[in-house]
């Protein structure tokens, strides 16, 4: 019955996400840039015009080129807009929608089904938000692994999705679910992402590859929302993390790492972890590590966001345990990226929406640039950086010939004042139009 509904949702099973294939030789659409940011870290261009068929880009030429030029061509207008690439969000959660208590109930009140809805939704909202491209960093039910086949094929408005499957930690650690359950129930909760030792830890890896996750997520240190205050230092032994790090990479799978303390990240970059999500705590290790291994950093300063605008609304809306670590998490987020930055450390854009809200995903830029980055940088990480690590350098990221059309618009200059991307004018998404404000 579940799996009927998630079917008639998605319109598409739970394997890997394949982009729908173009015709060959369509229409072209004209793109006329008042500026175009086509490559991020590079200045800017005037006057341009990008040429879009099948879904990819052809060519960029200066000035604004007449229809005339390309018989039956439709000319979208955004002479007054800034133009630049898609954005790429390397960290979200889109079946996450609530937090603190209400989050945690609503795993045993609501059925699978309505986790589909919201991740949908969810997904229109972040593509709404000029988003084309996010790595889900924890699957529920096969929920957002069938979504990201559904958005691929543009059934369903949403970003490009690169999906982690379920993610995995030991037990009784961060991606734990039956942390906060009696004993009565926790058993009955799925269970089959916690691993101990390294056996168990391979198998775990090879499950969520079997399900067609294109990334690998784990856990090295306790989390802020988790339910058990053991706090938010190392949670799993070497061996494990090591058996996990080089089974992904085995499969050809990259690996998230989610650690808050120093010691739990240092031993994932010592591992070879390909990206360190949070990274609340550094020490001159950390940075050396970092810039040894060429690891990325995706900081996810918006959590803060979502956890002050729950507590002003509800003083209770986390539990005892939890509190705590929200309190800490607020106080010293941004620390890390203003010793990251001068340090070199490879920076990719990321969130945590689900913690914060969909949709405003662009809050991100204006806390990096707070904390030490400048608007191109920012932007840079939420284009040419994060499609590095997502290893989609060849398809996204810049506006070049052969990329996809993934572009976006907006009414100001982001690179003086980024805030600007928080209120988007126009998004493409593989050459289809899914927001033009005329």
């Amino acid at each position: 019955m579940i799996a009927g509904a998630l079917a008639a949702l998605t319109m598409g099973g739970a394997g890997l996400a394949q982009e729908a294939a173009p015709a060959s030789a369509g229409p072209v659409t004209l793109i006329q840039a008042g500026r175009l940011l086509d490559r991020p870290g590079q200045a800017p261009r005037g006057p341009s015009t990008v040429v879009v068929r099948d879904g990819r880009i052809v060519e960029i030429r200066d000035g604004f080129v007449d229809a005339a030029a390309f018989p039956g061509a439709t000319v979208i207008d955004q002479r007054d807009r800034f133009v630049l690439p898609g954005l790429i969000d390397s960290h979200v959660h889109l079946v996450s929608d609530l937090g603190g208590q209400a989050g945690f109930l609503s795993g045993v009140t609501e059925n699978l089904p309505t986790h589909a809805y919201r991740a949908a939704e969810n997904a229109q909202k972040t593509l709404m938000a000029g988003f084309t491209t996010v790595r889900n960093l924890g699957d529920e039910g096969g929920v957002t692994l069938a979504l990201a086949d559904a958005t691929a094929a543009h059934r369903l408005p949403g970003p490009r999705i690169i999906d982690s499957g379920e993610s995995i930690s030991t037990t009784s650690g961060h991606m734990d679910g039956r942390l906060g359950f009696n004993d009565d129930l926790r058993e009955t909760i799925p269970h089959d992402n916690v691993c101990n030792g390294p056996e168990s830890c391979r198998e775990a890896v090879r499950i969520q590859v079997g399900r067609g996750a294109r990334v690998i997520k784990i856990a090295t240190t306790g989390g802020v929302n988790s339910r058990i205050g053991a706090g938010l230092g190392a949670q799993m032994f070497e061996d494990e993390a090591r058996a996990l790090i080089e089974t992904a990479h085995l499969y050809g799978l990259k690996v998230a790492v989610h650690a808050h303390g120093a010691d739990g990240i240092n031993m994932a970059l010592r591992l070879g972890a390909d990206s360190i999500e949070h990274g609340t705590i550094f020490d001159d290790e950390t940075l050396r590590l970092f810039r040894q291994s060429g690891a990325y950093y995706v900081p996810t300063l918006s959590t803060v966001n979502g956890y002050i605008e729950r507590l002003a609304a509800d003083p209770n809306a986390y539990s005892p345990e939890v509190l705590p670590k929200i309190q800490w998490r607020i106080s010293i987020t941004g620390q890390s990226l203003q010793r990251a930055v001068p340090a070199g450390v490879r920076i990719a854009f990321g969130t945590d929406a689900g913690v914060s809200k969909h949709g405003r995903n662009a809050d991100e830029f204006a806390l990096m640039v707070a904390n030490g980055m400048t608007p191109m940088s920012a932007i840079q990480a939420a284009t040419v950086n994060a499609a590095d690590l997502l290893g989609l350098s060849a398809e996204i990221g810049t506006l070049e010939p052969g990329k996809r059309a993934d572009i976006i618009a907006v009414d100001g200059d982001p690179l003086t004042d980024v805030s600007v991307l928080t209120s988007m004018d126009f998004v493409m998404r593989d050459g289809r139009v899914y927001r033009d404000e005329e």
